[in-house]
């Protein structure tokens, strides 16, 4: 089974079909659409795709499994990779003024960074087992995201790569090792609920403000985000030198983040960059569901976040 159910084929989400959930939950005391502006000035952003991309980026793990298949596979990564990449430069196009983005894939990160210079880094999310990449990119990526003083935001896929390169392991949602059971594994998928606990991080910023648009305020209730899932594996630990900010009963570590040696690496197990994908799904000239209102909030902050943290390093 991949670590991603591929949306184009099996989403069936009804957005406007109500939710039955237990009192705070059950509260829509809001508008379902807001004005989305624009407060981030100008940024330069290298968008990285983590998905396969050609036979080169194969293990022998890979090849002996898909066999004849691979190219019929890789075909499918490209086409999953297209819809991750658009989704991710939609948030940065909708959020800021004047962005700078650059889309560069995961094997060509470090040239590109130095090329490139960005202000942020973005990680999307994978759709493979990591024992099908060459161990190569694992090893290159590793040594690139331990030296990196470019801020980081790994989504999904990006986040467990990102645990991997510090020591954590990469397991099923049932703890057992990704080539132990490929077919028929538990996933998280569609929105989900997790669990702040560490509310006064700055990345939670201005969760609670906006009474038109936020569906609940986390400080109040239950310090609960509403973001997207989609996946069926995680981290068995929170690495040496990262701090946990999100959990959930199915996964623990749903967000982290490494703030040693001037580094900022923002972790989410979750798709917050779904939020302008649910509003082309809906298109209104000026107007925006809040369904992940949540997770907008949050790349928009990551990327304020980057913004100062460049400033004070001098950049």
């Amino acid at each position: 089974m991949s670590q991603e159910i591929p949306e184009t084929l099996t989403n069936e989400t009804q957005p406007d079909m109500p939710e039955l959930l237990q009192f705070p939950f059950n509260q829509r005391a809001f508008c379902r659409y807001e004005p989305i502006e624009k407060r981030i000035e100008e940024i330069r952003v290298l968008v990285v795709d983590d998905l396969l991309r050609d036979e080169g980026d194969l293990s022998e793990v890979a090849r002996s499994e898909w066999g004849k298949t691979a190219g019929l596979q890789l075909k499918r990564e490209r086409k999953i990779s297209g819809m991750a990449m658009e989704n991710i430069v939609n948030n940065i196009e909708r959020l800021v003024q004047r962005p700078t983005v650059k889309v560069v894939h995961i094997s060509d990160l470090d040239a590109a960074t130095d090329e490139f210079k960005p202000d942020a880094i973005v990680l999307s999310g994978t759709l493979r087992d990591f024992d099908y990449y060459d161990p190569n990119i694992l090893e290159e990526f590793g040594s690139f995201i331990r030296e990196t003083h470019v801020p980081v935001l790994a989504i999904c896929g990006g986040h467990q790569l990102v645990g991997l390169s510090f020591g954590a392991r990469v397991v099923t949602l049932d703890k057992q090792e990704q080539h132990e059971q490929r077919e028929n594994r538990p996933v998280e998928y569609q929105y989900r609920f997790v669990r702040i606990t560490e509310l006064n991080d700055p990345i939670f910023r201005s969760l609670n403000e906006g009474a038109t648009g936020i569906w609940q305020d986390p400080t109040k209730e239950a310090r609960i985000l509403r973001v997207w899932q989609n996946h069926g594996l995680q981290l068995d630990r929170v690495p040496e030198g990262f701090n946990i900010l999100a959990t959930s009963y199915l996964c623990r570590n749903q967000m982290m983040v490494r703030r040693l040696g001037g580094q900022l690496i923002y972790t989410v197990q979750f798709h917050l960059e779904k939020s302008f994908e649910d509003w082309n799904k809906s298109r209104t000239r000026w107007e925006h569901p809040n369904e992940s209102r949540d997770g907008r909030i949050l790349f928009e902050n990551f990327l304020r976040l980057a913004l100062e943290h460049q400033s004070s390093a001098g950049k």
